[in-house]
């Protein structure tokens, strides 16, 4: 491989960059406006969920037990509902999200040491915010009740055999956008590295350029690296921005090493190219080149790598499935790498998958491209 050749091409390649603004802007304006909108938007925390009570007790009890509902930062209390029919329209409309309904005999029941049941009522289409709203309802009603039992038994209460000392480990808020950044990451390179290597060979034969590059003394193994590397080069400083704004935009924390996150990122890179490259040669025009790409990078690395929802809640076939995305790999070292602070001696089976996936998919262009020269 010859320096003088390889550069030509590099320039060749760089000049069609910089001539053509929509791949300028696939290139660092869309995946900073990706990393932007879903850090700040994709959330699965739950919090000021907009709850309606229908307090029929009006006693002091009863607005002591929602007071604690408008103390906590995950309840929104609306003004009170006057009827069930303002209950029913509220959810409705979802204008409120919960409702809870305090029965007419709340304090007096309470005194007598009965076991007074409080509806909670809680909108459904939106599973994960129910469940969530449902479990801190669960929480604070069982504190509250704790309370009353202790008050109502004169300051007696039962020891619980049990006393649970709970501890979240790298992630200690439950922030969702501590895993949700880092797996934007993967995605984002998946569209550097995949779609937009994937337009090059068949820009050149939209273009009419191909011939001209066949007659020239040119080896496959220089004009393929030659037409990556430009593009490993735009695909790493996006990594370096993204991690920038990760942490300083989102605070999300990098505890691991960034030349570790850097070499990891090379290697997804090296593979995401090499596919590209593959479709690329494959695909005689850019339309179909980027509708192949899509399919085959940016879905399987945005569904079936850990990102969007966990791999151990698919089904078995989806799973296994997941094995051959390089994308599940590159998410699980970036999230070992930023939240857990981890190094090669826990990720080395996701850098030796990310290597030989590498070499693999490379290899297979450049077979590919050998024929097409021939």
């Amino acid at each position: 491989m010859r320096r003088g050749r390889l550069f030509a091409v590099v320039r060749k390649e760089v000049i069609q960059i910089r001539r053509d603004p929509w791949s300028l802007g696939m290139a660092f304006a869309i995946p900073m406006l990706q990393l932007i909108l879903f850090g700040a938007v994709l959330t699965l925390d739950v919090s000021r969920v907009e709850t309606l009570a229908y307090d029929q007790d009006h006693s002091p009890r009863s607005r002591e037990f929602l007071e604690r509902f408008q103390a906590s930062r995950y309840f929104s209390m609306r003004a009170p509902a006057a009827s069930w029919g303002d209950v029913q329209r509220a959810l409705d409309s979802g204008r409120a999200r919960v409702a809870l309904v305090i029965p007419p005999a709340f304090a007096r029941d309470l005194e007598r040491g009965l076991t007074v049941p409080v509806q909670a009522i809680v909108d459904g289409s939106d599973a994960n915010t129910a469940t969530i709203a449902l479990s801190y309802i669960e929480s604070i009603a069982s504190q509250y009740s704790a309370r009353v039992a202790v008050e109502i038994g004169g300051g007696q209460s039962r020891p619980a055999a049990i006393e649970e000392r709970l501890r979240v480990w790298y992630n200690p808020d439950l922030e969702s956008r501590n895993f949700i950044v880092p797996g934007l990451i993967a995605v984002i390179m998946t569209v550097i590295g995949g779609l937009l290597t994937s337009l090059t060979v068949a820009r050149e034969w939209e273009r009419g350029t191909m011939e001209q590059l066949v007659a020239t003394p040119l080896r496959v193994s220089e004009l393929i690296a030659g037409k990556l590397i430009p593009y490993m080069v735009i695909g790493l400083l996006d990594v370096l921005l993204a991690a920038a704004a990760g942490t300083l935009v989102f605070g999300v924390p990098l505890r691991g090493s960034l030349w570790l996150l850097f070499g990891f990122s090379v290697l997804f890179l090296l593979g995401a190219v090499g596919l590209g490259l593959l479709i690329s040669v494959r695909s005689r025009s850019q339309l179909m080149a980027s509708q192949v790409a899509v399919v085959a990078t940016l879905l399987p690395s945005f569904m079936l790598s850990g990102f969007g929802s966990p791999i151990e809640n698919m089904p078995r076939a989806l799973q296994i499935l997941s094995y051959a995305v390089p994308a599940r790999y590159f998410v699980t070292a970036l999230k070992g790498i930023f939240l857990k602070g981890v190094g090669l001696s826990v990720l080395w089976p996701q850098a030796i998958f990310l290597a030989v996936f590498a070499a693999a998919v490379t290899a297979l262009a450049a077979r590919a491209f050998r024929k097409t020269l021939d």
